[in-house]
């Protein structure tokens, strides 16, 4: 099969596009061949050596955790899903080695839901894990209710797009914070946007004079400091990049496999509630492009890449 891989860690230079054996099925796996890989900062930070110290990671490394794809085979143990049937997937396992930039991938049953047939193979080849990070921080670590108010940093990046989406249709009022041309953007979404930078606190107050009840931090660093400020109850702050969270009694959001919530957030999309914006699309063989394209971290929804 074709894939992406790395042999060492580095720059986009150590990305090749390259021929490996086909992936093992275990018992309680399934060959997916892929249609459509989202690209995350992740990936790259995996790639850059960033995440070494609590990654076990083994080389030749197939990056990339995203897929949607068609299922070619099933293992023995298998009856969730059969040949031909179309899934989606958050495929990270407890060794990074055998990743998703490939045209075909051993994935656990544990890590795969059914594809929403609303959305192509792009759009759900960038759902996972911008849906499952913003699905397990608001519904289950701050467990946002319908007309409760939430504070959403990065509201415009590939993660953020989904997650206030996903406030929305818990019927939270939305404040998210995003570059001016961005706004309109969000508005469409249903969004108060806010902008970044000095005098945040002041505009959030300006919408929530008594503050918001629940913060998604997808930023870190000052935007979690200020996030301090403006929520009512500390603990009800969820970050997905700053571990400093959990000093006030936040969340730390890692992003986990769970096809009960990969499943929720495909009904979503099911049922019109949830779209993917995707930003750019990139052939597989292009993946070093698109990862560079990532850690700009200015794009407005996903980057996906495209296996054919």
């Amino acid at each position: 099969m074709k894939a992406i891989a790395i042999n060492r860690y580095g720059g986009p230079d150590v990305v090749e596009y390259t021929e490996l054996p086909d992936p093992k099925v275990g018992p309680d796996s399934v060959l997916v061949r892929t249609r459509a890989v989202g690209v995350n900062p992740v990936d790259w930070k995996i790639r850059e050596g960033h995440l070494d110290g609590i990654l076990d990671v083994h080389f030749p490394l197939v990056m990339g955790f995203d897929l949607a794809g068609v299922v070619q085979a099933v293992g023995g143990a298998v009856t969730e899903f059969r040949p031909g049937d179309e899934v989606i997937g958050y495929v990270r396992k407890d060794v990074i080695e055998h990743g998703t930039y490939a045209e075909l991938v051993a994935a656990p049953v544990r890590t795969l839901a059914r594809k929403p047939a609303a959305l192509s193979w792009a759009e759900a080849g960038g759902l996972p894990t911008a849906g499952l990070t913003a699905q397990q921080a608001l519904v289950n670590a701050l467990h946002l209710r319908r007309g409760e108010s939430v504070l959403i940093h990065a509201a415009a990046g590939g993660v953020g797009s989904i997650a206030v989406q996903i406030a929305g249709a818990l019927g939270a009022r939305v404040i998210g914070t995003a570059g001016p041309h961005n706004h309109t953007y969000l508005r469409g979404l249903g969004v108060e946007p806010v902008e970044y930078g000095q005098g945040l606190a002041e505009r959030v107050r300006a919408l929530a004079p008594d503050g918001v009840d629940a913060v998604l931090d997808l930023v870190g660093g000052e935007a979690l400091d200020v996030s301090t400020a403006l929520a009512k109850d500390p603990t009800r702050i969820a970050s997905a990049v700053d571990y400093r969270v959990t000093e006030f009694g936040g969340h730390y959001i890692w992003t986990r496999p769970d096809p009960e919530d990969l499943a929720a957030v495909a009904r979503l999309a099911e049922d019109g509630l949830l779209t993917v914006p995707v930003a750019s699309t990139f052939p597989l063989g292009q993946a070093a492009s698109a990862q560079a394209l990532n850690a700009e971290g200015r794009t407005r929804g996903k980057i996906v890449l495209l296996v054919d």
